[in-house]
């Protein structure tokens, strides 16, 4: 079979994609002309800077599978390529620790103004007053994402006797314990109290621009700040603006909005350290990347179970378990989404027809659901029982063949500090349509949809009228409405899908107005 190669890829992953197939590489292709040029190959392999669209997907009538040689998904298409049964794989675990050791590079130059020293001593000058920095020992670090890199960067700087303290509300009190870290219950609580703030978030809808002008104001006059994730999640126009004021005393950036970018205001500034996403540009990390992503990319020409695969639905799995792994992988993000605290435990239950095969796989796809987006590497099904062991979640399974209201029913519970949360979904029709039939402990019906919200109020009349009058004011339409009770005038869910997400401000209005007991968008 053909295979392209977009980008420079380390030589023994070339060389184990070549001992079965013909590899092409066209580095050229990374900055145009993929989508005329993928016909008649059966996999491509990209790294950071190639961009995998929709039409690409679709110019490549052969392809089987996508493969990128890192752990970052942001420039291919994923749900495109689930459209077309393409499979997409990573390689999640190949640049943890060479990330995590990046960052520190940048803290330590940051402190120590070692890059303007370089510079300074090469044009001439002996000016150590200028370059004066400060050290770690007794800092306090702020850590916003406390997943694998966030975590191994937290074990570093303690070994330089900084105070760590953290921000991440899907990681339990205890497990930052273990870690000799102080959770902070919101990012305000962090960012007033830190000398330095490393970012390891991934990049979301949620995260993006989390760091804006209001946030960048709460830090310590003199503070300095490390984004080693994802551009975007700092606004970087506010960013310079604190920077050029005086009001932080540095920025060390090795990822942008925009890549890749030559020109930048940052790059101007005097108290900034800037590389060129070298997170992963280590010997070591490429070569676990390139040896992985070949693994991957053979597994998935031979049609065998490809365990770093980000959409297994593409997968070879059962028939019989197939349809279920998308509804797993979506209750459990619907459950981390309506949980208001970190999750201790998480059980799936199979009831019915589905309760008869090997469910494991589900199971994964549930993990994986509650953990994506949350931390910052991506999550497939072979990282997610590592990455829940490390946040300290318990996960757990139980099958019951007997069923008397479903055919199939899968459930998902969380136990949290706030109190347990469950949510059920099961498939109808020719189509395995999915729908969504149970929310906390109500009884509903409602077909899932991207934007999604739930009230949770006192049972009493009007309630749908108003709700329904402020997201008309709006302008947010209502694509479909479920209402669950137990008993006229006791507590009540509400459920809504709609076609945009709702305004903050607009959830307040609503939350206000009626008097909810709970809202939760996702």
């Amino acid at each position: 079979m053909r295979i392209l190669v977009t980008e420079p890829l380390a030589d023994r992953g070339l060389e184990l994609l070549r001992e079965e197939h013909e590899v092409d590489v066209r580095t050229d292709l990374a900055t145009g002309g993929l989508a005329e040029a993928v016909a008649g190959y059966d996999a491509l392999v990209v790294r950071s800077q190639t961009k995998v669209d929709a039409a690409t997907i679709e110019a490549g009538a052969n392809l089987k599978v996508i493969a990128r040689a890192g752990i970052g998904l942001d420039n291919v298409d994923v749900e495109a390529a689930t459209r077309r049964g393409v499979m997409v794989v990573n390689a999640p675990q190949s640049n943890i620790l060479s990330a995590a050791e990046h960052t520190m590079a940048l803290l330590l130059a940051l402190a120590r103004n070692v890059p303007q020293a370089d510079a300074a001593l090469r044009s001439g000058e002996w000016d150590r007053d200028r370059l004066q920095g400060v050290e770690l020992h007794g800092k306090t670090l702020g850590i916003v994402g406390l997943g694998r890199v966030g975590t191994m960067v937290a074990q570093r700087a303690l070994a330089f006797g900084m105070r760590l303290i953290a921000y991440d509300p899907y990681v339990s009190r205890e497990r930052a314990r273990e870690l000799s870290i102080e959770l902070m219950p919101d990012l305000g609580a962090l960012l007033v109290q830190s000398d330095f703030v490393t970012i390891h978030l991934p990049r979301t809808a949620e995260t993006e621009g989390l760091i804006g002008e209001r946030e960048l104001g709460l830090m310590k006059e003199g503070a300095r700040m490390v984004n080693t994730a994802r551009g975007g999640i700092v606004d970087e126009a506010a960013l310079a603006d604190a920077l050029r004021s005086g009001r932080l005393g540095g920025a060390a950036l090795d990822v942008f909005s925009e890549e890749p970018v030559t020109e930048h205001a940052l790059f101007a500034l005097p108290n900034t350290v800037v590389t060129p996403h070298l997170g992963a540009a280590t010997r070591e990390a490429q070569d676990k990347a390139g040896a992985a992503i070949a693994e991957m990319v053979r597994l998935a020409l031979q049609g065998e179970f490809v365990p770093y695969a980000v959409n297994v639905a593409a997968a070879v799995v059962t028939e019989q378990v197939r349809p279920f792994l998308p509804l797993a992988e979506r209750l459990g993000r619907i459950l981390t989404g309506l949980a208001e605290a970190p999750m201790r435990r998480l059980s799936v239950e199979y009831v019915g027809r589905v309760a008869e095969a090997d469910t494991r796989v589900l199971t994964l796809a549930a993990v994986k659901g509650a953990l994506t987006g949350v931390v910052h590497e991506p999550v497939s099904y072979v990282n997610a029982p590592t990455i829940a062991r490390e946040r300290g979640l318990e996960v757990s399974e139980a099958r019951s063949p007997e069923s008397q209201d479903y055919v199939n029913l899968v459930v998902v519970r969380a136990s949290t500090e706030a109190g347990d949360v469950a949510v059920g979904g099961t498939l109808v029709g020719p189509r395995n349509a999915e729908r969504l039939v149970r929310v906390y402990d109500f009884d509903i019906d409602i077909a899932p949809s991207e934007h999604m919200v739930f009230f949770r109020y006192e049972d009493r009349p009007g309630v749908i009228g108003a709700v329904g009058t402020i997201l008309g004011e709006a302008g947010i339409n209502i694509a479909s409405m479920e209402v669950g009770r137990k008993e006229a005038g006791g507590l009540a869910l509400m459920c809504l899908t709609v076609d945009s997400p709702i305004p903050p401000e607009v959830l307040d209005r609503i939350v206000e107005a009626v008097g909810m007991k709970s809202a939760r968008q996702l």
